[in-house]
């Protein structure tokens, strides 16, 4: 029977990842409890990260990129910058120096943005696919909007988070399985995502999160955002649906411990089954080296994806971890669709 409770941010008909109140994945527990919390904040065995890493400097990527070529740029956390068909489109743009509703409390940024925010390119679209303070950073998209008005497309229910930043935002708000053009050739779908959403004490999962596929000329491109693995079915019908992608976006990182963080956050392997599951002709880690939400070193998420692809015989060119602010020029499909990576930053 649907909720009859109040949820902040939408309002809808119930369906089969919605009660009326909140939205869930059917046969999948998420968030873990305050119980589980606590139990890991004091009994978990936190590996020290560093107080601040210096950005290696790299080229500046292109104003744009046309027809079928593709560039992506690893900004840090889950934020890039894609390029292909004549648009930019960020996601998941951080830029804070906490992800945190509070400017002195809350996780710290370990790396400066790998391109400033005054340093961007023109911003056409951008991509939020949920409600945690790493992925909408409502100061960045505030910033955004004053200097580029680009076209957000976010779950149900993130609208009314983002009207808080006291902006005009040309807010597209959709469904899993809704589809939105971006520009004239480039279509993006939201897809399931094994996760969940909170923002205050009183909402959780009173909006939506999603992955997002992008329709383009260079071909499909898969952002996953935040989802932990399950069973992979969510990633195997991408496939069935679209094709294998051209380029996955896959998180890495924040997966320890795994007994509380395996139903939300895929580990390294995870994310190489993850690119196979797709049939992705090239993936890029994300969603690492940022900020210190668990327990793992700040190294460890690369260290353990290099292990992960050994161990499966994929070539490291194949899925890898950019440093900040670094390029990836990925060619026009050959006629066979495959696809040429060049391996130089650009």
């Amino acid at each position: 029977m649907p909720s009859r409770r109040r949820n902040r941010y939408h309002s809808g008909p119930a369906s089969d990842h919605f009660d009326g109140e909140r939205f869930f994945v059917p046969g999948h527990r998420g968030a873990r409890s305050y119980r589980e919390l606590l139990k890991w904040q004091f009994n978990g065995k936190r590996t020290p990260w560093p107080d601040r890493l210096e950005n290696s400097p790299h080229p500046a990527p292109p104003p744009r990129v046309a027809g079928g070529d593709l560039s992506v740029t690893f900004i840090g956390q889950a934020t890039c910058l894609i390029q292909t068909g004549g648009l930019n489109i960020l996601t998941d743009p951080f830029f804070s120096e906490r992800a945190s509703p509070f400017p002195w409390m809350g996780p710290r940024r370990v790396r400066a943005p790998g391109i400033a925010l005054k340093d961007l390119p023109a911003i056409d679209a951008v991509l939020v696919s949920h409600n945690h303070y790493d992925h909408m950073d409502l100061a960045a998209l505030a910033a955004l909007h004053d200097n580029h008005r680009p076209q957000i497309l976010t779950p149900l229910g993130n609208g009314a988070i983002l009207a808080r930043a006291h902006r005009r935002f040309d807010v597209v708000e959709g469904d899993w399985g809704d589809a939105h053009r971006l520009g004239s050739n480039v279509t993006a779908h939201l897809a399931p995502a094994l996760h969940w959403s909170k923002r205050g004490p009183f909402d959780r999962n009173h909006a939506l999160w999603s992955a997002f596929v992008l329709q383009t000329p260079a071909g499909i491109i898969y952002f996953a955002a935040d989802t932990g693995y399950g069973s992979g079915e969510h990633f195997r019908e991408v496939r069935a649906r679209f094709g294998p992608p051209r380029l996955a976006l896959l998180p890495i990182g924040a997966y320890e411990p795994r007994w509380f963080m395996k139903p939300q956050h895929m580990n390294p392997a995870d994310a190489v089954v993850a690119h196979e599951d797709l049939g992705a002709m090239a993936s890029l880690a994300i969603h690492h080296s940022t900020i210190q939400l668990t327990d793992e070193a700040i190294d460890a998420p690369a260290a353990a994806l290099a292990d992960a692809l050994s161990r499966r015989g994929i070539a490291p060119d194949v899925f890898r971890v950019l440093e900040f602010g670094e390029s990836w020029r990925l060619d026009r499909l050959a006629p066979s669709g495959t696809v040429m990576l060049e391996n130089a930053a650009e």
